[in-house]
């Protein structure tokens, strides 16, 4: 069964962040390899959360990945360039929220996408920590689509 593309909200913030596809990323079938893809959703939430919280912040708080979930729908070759990811978050549990995903190729199509559950945690301590208001409020802005 054919799983529907993920659309973020109108509510959340897109951010989006450009990739690169290197010789190392590609297996033995000649596309990117899905743990590269793995990677990448780590890689795209930390940029996002690096972008728009302070040094100060970042040594507060932290975050864990509980899960992902990755579809893919076409493959990436080696040589493609202009990939982008685009990611948003979801609403806040307590200490989760879900963060997604679309990686994209240079004409648009989405060639795969994920959710990946996260955990906000005290730096120090390592103990999850109820996600406070006024930081889903950062992701609240609207960007590009």
């Amino acid at each position: 069964m054919a799983r529907p593309i993920l659309n973020p909200r109108e509510d959340r913030e897109v951010f989006v962040v450009p990739l690169d596809v290197r010789p190392e990323h590609i297996d033995a079938n000649g596309h990117v390899n899905n743990v590269v893809y793995v990677g990448w959703l780590q890689d795209v939430g930390t940029a996002h959360w690096n972008a728009r919280f302070s040094a100060e912040d970042r040594t507060k708080w932290s975050w864990v990945a509980l899960r992902h979930e990755i579809d893919y729908f076409r493959a990436l070759p080696p040589e493609a360039e202009g990939v982008k990811a685009r990611t948003w978050v979801g609403d806040p549990q307590g200490p989760r929220f879900n963060r997604y995903v679309r990686i994209e190729d240079a004409q648009g199509r989405v060639c795969a996408q994920g959710v990946s559950e996260w955990c906000l945690v005290d730096a120090a301590t390592l103990r999850p920590q109820r996600i406070p208001a006024g930081m889903v409020e950062v992701f609240e802005t609207t960007g590009e689509r």
